[in-house]
């Protein structure tokens, strides 16, 4: 299986295919989608890695995908201007999924 990546930035996707990964760069959500449904006909695609941003800004896409399709698995990365993320989002989320806080 092989990985893909979308991402909304040039500098991503360069940094992403000297990994090895190939990859496309969108903005819109039309752009997104379209990237998406190609990416999904491809059965060797076993991962697919977005950007942040997308995460953010059209979730309602990403969350589709996820409880339609077993694979490929989705995750989402930081881009070059670091992750989005507050700085103790692991020790919130595992707070929120067993109820007590640690």
């Amino acid at each position: 299986m092989k990985m893909f990546l979308i991402s909304d930035n040039v500098d991503t996707q360069t940094g992403m295919r000297l990994a090895g990964v190939e990859g496309v760069v969108v903005h819109e959500r039309g752009e997104l989608r379209n990237a998406l449904e190609t990416t999904l006909k491809d059965k060797e695609v076993g991962i697919i890695l977005l950007t942040e941003k997308f995460g953010r800004e059209f979730p309602e896409i990403i969350d589709d995908v996820r409880l339609n399709h077993k694979l490929p698995l989705i995750i989402e990365i930081p881009d070059r201007h670091g992750t989005g993320r507050k700085a103790d989002f692991i020790t919130s989320y595992v707070n929120e999924a067993i109820g007590l806080k640690l």
